[in-house]
């Protein structure tokens, strides 16, 4: 029983020991910075947070690698972390880029991931962009004189239909 008693303990210690050792690396998710969505389609809005830079501290993001530039990261009231957001160019090509965001105190710089997919993720709400395809154009279209041209089009045709049921109605041959 004793001895049962010791190997359990000395499991127990040693446990203990290596979650406290692994604790500063992982705990409050503290040395990352967080991407939402991690994967995103070109043209998306992203949001970048991270708790590394302190309770007041703010950042400057980089996302040159995705070809989006600088952007800030202030503090928030969401637990103490520092939010920012950035859009990911439409031009961007699918891949993984590293996005870094440098605490404006203590020189700490953090990284996080983001994918750029060709198609949104499931669930991505994406925004529409251009003009619908629809054949011969809309109603009202950018040309003047297409537009002018399709009014008396149907100016004649309606001044047409009018006179042949006028004629119908007084019972001449047409």
């Amino acid at each position: 029983m004793r001895r049962t008693a010791r190997l359990v303990t000395g499991t127990a210690l040693a446990a203990a020991t290596a979650g406290l050792a692994v604790a500063p690396a992982y705990g409050g998710g503290t040395g990352s910075l967080d991407v939402y969505p991690s994967t995103a389609a070109a043209g998306a809005q992203v949001t970048v947070n991270t708790a590394a830079c302190g309770e007041k501290g703010t950042a400057v993001g980089d996302a040159g690698s995705v070809g989006a530039g600088t952007f800030t990261l202030a503090p928030s009231t969401h637990e103490g972390e520092a939010i920012g957001q950035f859009q990911v160019p439409p031009s961007a090509q699918p891949g993984t880029y590293e996005i870094v965001a440098k605490c404006a105190e203590g020189n700490r710089q953090v990284t996080g991931d983001l994918v750029v997919a060709l198609a949104p993720a499931a669930g991505q709400q994406v925004q529409p962009h251009g003009s619908v395809k629809t054949g011969v154009g809309g109603a009202l279209g950018s040309d003047p004189v297409q537009t002018a041209a399709g009014v008396a089009a149907l100016a004649v045709a309606a001044a047409g239909g009018t006179w042949l049921l006028h004629r119908r109605a007084r019972g001449d041959v047409i």
